[in-house]
């Protein structure tokens, strides 16, 4: 059974499983995919929390002993700021904890030419803890939006979605999305759950496989999930 720790955002979270279900369609119910999805909206906000991290990572590990003690073979977390406790909490932890990041770059390792550019959007938090950058440095040349463009349209993106606003972010993120293809980036990272949902909006599952230019880490780590699940049943 799949742990998923949720709740950061809660749209983020449920569309995780969304994909999992979607990858793993069963004509009947028994042939989907069994897992626990934990909600845990009261998880501290990441962003305003970087510097108060020990009260973070103990509403982290809250939530995974839950999933932990549910029999669960295994935790995906839908949030990739979250990652920035990835380590001291997989300490805390007895079964694994899949590390969104890192099942990206490994995906774009496959995927992309050696140094080539790779653009990311994602909160100011997972961009100064460098939760991507120290697995993509290695490789690949990581192109962040301007600061203007970060505050104006990705900060306000994110916020949109948390509040249900669709149609507001998937405008809103739009000139972000462009700034990094006129760098002539090769891909680019949605490294918040929230993002996919504001770029996607309104098109099919197989339009978002189908995607040339856009990374998922949400669909990535929900692919990463069923062969992890498949592996051990």
């Amino acid at each position: 059974m799949i742990g998923i720790l949720g709740g950061m955002g809660t749209q983020a979270g449920l569309d995780f499983c969304n994909k999992i279900t979607k990858l793993n369609k069963g004509k009947i119910d028994q042939k989907y995919p069994m897992f626990i999805l934990y909600n845990k909206s009261n998880v501290p906000r990441r962003s305003e929390n970087k510097n108060k991290y020990r009260a973070v990572l103990k509403s982290l590990i809250i939530g995974c002993q839950f999933l932990q003690k549910n029999k669960c073979k295994f935790i995906a977390i839908p949030c990739n700021t979250a990652h920035h406790w990835y380590e001291d909490l997989q300490k805390k932890i007895k079964i694994p904890i899949l590390n969104m990041p890192k099942e990206v770059y490994n995906y774009t390792k496959k995927n992309c030419k050696k140094n080539a550019k790779i653009g990311i959007l994602a909160t100011e938090t997972t961009i100064k803890t460098k939760i991507y950058s120290k697995f993509f440095k290695k490789s690949f040349q990581l192109i962040y939006p301007s600061k203007s463009i970060q505050i104006r349209n990705v900060n306000k993106c994110i916020k949109y979605i948390k509040m249900g606003r669709i149609k507001d972010a998937e405008k809103s993120v739009k000139p972000a999305v462009q700034y990094l293809i006129k760098n002539k980036c090769k891909k680019i990272i949605l490294g918040c759950t929230e993002l996919p949902i504001a770029i996607f909006a309104y098109k099919s599952f197989k339009r978002i496989k189908m995607s040339k230019i856009f990374l998922d880490p949400n669909l990535i780590l929900a692919k990463s999930s069923m062969k992890k699940i498949n592996t051990i049943s």
